[in-house]
């Protein structure tokens, strides 16, 4: 189920990676928490990004959570493998696996840590495109790997073979706008900030790689389905109904934590986030356990 620019669409949870109580990779929990987001309708899963906490995972945990993923999806819906490392050496062996895994593309994060000028972070998307055959979606995220990708370098990477779409979690979105007037014929757009799903796509976007989307996948694919009939009214009534929960998703500075409380807290137990990722205070946590009530989640 090889992802294009015209497939790369809906709502696509970014997966946890949950842990047993020894700090190993949660098999069963991983499952039934696929399961869940399937069940829910949504239109495809992302594995170890940064709500999967891939900066604290082992490489071996990494390719195990991709493997389990793609045995649980069965082809049910496209699987979106994140193989973000910092060199094109490493990124180029996590794409080899998800390749051989059976993933559908791969989403990747320009380096971090090292300050680059654009003409290397071109280079390393090319470095990887000639290396793999899946599609490849970028990821910005300049909060988190300290190099925002303007619009005019990403011209430029849309013209690479290969590169389908971009997951945007740049909160400006002017930029986001300026990219989908220039490039929404050539690549798809979705948002990665659950309080823009709305807005995005209002403006072109074609839908949200969603931390939310974990917790409430049916009230996600709802908006979507919503706007998709061009029932606009009510898209935004339901967006706005979800955003009390969808700010606890932009907590700094992590937003794993809540996300791993309110899967517990609905059922669906994901074990502790990984060291030294900070656990939500008590006061975050009740007021996090209200908006689940608030939206009928909880009695």
């Amino acid at each position: 189920m090889r992802i294009s620019r015209e497939t790369l669409e809906g709502i696509i949870p970014a997966l946890v990676t949950p842990f047993t109580p020894n700090d190993e990779v949660d098999e069963a929990a991983l499952r039934k928490l696929i399961r869940y987001v399937l069940e829910n309708g949504v239109h495809g899963v992302m594995t170890t990004g940064g709500n999967g906490e891939f900066p604290h995972l082992l490489r071996e945990e990494r390719m195990k959570v991709l493997e389990i993923t793609v045995d649980e999806v069965n082809g049910r819906v496209p699987v979106i493998a994140c193989t973000s490392a910092c060199s094109v050496k490493e990124t180029v062996l996590l794409g080899k696996h998800a390749e051989d895994s059976g993933a559908d593309a791969l989403i990747l994060v320009p380096p971090y840590y090292y300050k680059l000028p654009e003409e290397s972070i071109l280079d390393f998307y090319k470095g990887i495109a000639e290396q793999v055959t899946i599609p490849i979606v970028v990821y910005n995220n300049p909060a988190y790997t300290g190099h925002n990708i303007r619009t005019a370098l990403m011209e430029r990477l849309a013209e690479i073979p290969g590169v389908v779409g971009l997951k945007q979690s740049n909160p400006d979105i002017s930029q986001t706008l300026e990219i989908i007037r220039l490039l929404g014929d050539r690549i798809a757009v979705l948002t990665g900030i659950d309080s823009q799903l709305f807005p995005v796509l209002s403006i072109g976007g074609k839908g949200i790689f969603s931390t939310a989307a974990c917790v409430i996948p049916k009230q996600m694919v709802e908006v979507y389905e919503a706007f998709r009939r061009k029932e606009f009214e009510k898209a935004l009534r339901l967006h706005m109904r979800m955003q009390v929960l969808n700010r606890f998703f932009e907590y700094e500075p992590g937003y794993v934590a809540p996300c791993k409380e309110a899967l517990a807290m609905i059922g669906l137990p994901c074990g502790a986030i990984r060291a030294p990722l900070p656990p939500l205070r008590e006061k975050e946590r009740e007021e996090l356990r209200e908006a689940l009530k608030n939206m009928g989640l909880l009695s």
